[in-house]
């Protein structure tokens, strides 16, 4: 399970180091995209394919369902750790997600978020605990 909250640096080629405590569950190569919210996602490889099986199984003749998985396949990429446990994010990534030097990357079960410290931050603030609590209420959670 991918949990917990870690904030790295970018490098100035664009690499980041995968922290030692998600790398064991997302793999030495995993796939990562364009995430909501403003953030990116990142799958281990099995949980890329459950992610890809679910767009598959959209109807291709609905509008909002092309755009859904153009949005997710479009902006995905294979990546693999080196030897440092760094991996590199692609420009168009890092310009979609806002990216520059200090960036946060949450654990969220299944996958891997990769936020802009400033952007998560500000997030992070947007709702209170509360707030959660009622909205998972109304989910039956």
């Amino acid at each position: 399970m991918l949990i917990g909250e870690y904030e790295h640096s970018l490098d100035a080629k664009g690499r980041l180091i995968m922290p030692a405590k998600l790398r064991e569950d997302i793999g030495e190569k995993f796939i990562i995209t364009k995430g909501l919210d403003g953030c990116l996602f990142a799958f281990s490889l099995d949980e890329w394919k459950n992610f890809e099986q679910k767009l598959r199984s959209l109807p291709i003749s609905n509008k909002d369902a092309r755009d859904f998985s153009r949005f997710f396949f479009a902006g995905a990429m294979d990546c693999e750790i080196d030897k440092q446990g760094r991996f590199l994010i692609s420009n168009n990534l890092r310009t979609f997600a806002e990216l520059e030097k200090e960036v946060v990357i949450i654990g969220m079960d299944s996958r891997i978020e990769i936020w802009s410290k400033q952007k998560w931050h500000s997030t992070d603030s947007d709702i209170s605990a509360d707030e959660i609590a009622e909205k998972m209420q109304m989910l039956g959670i």
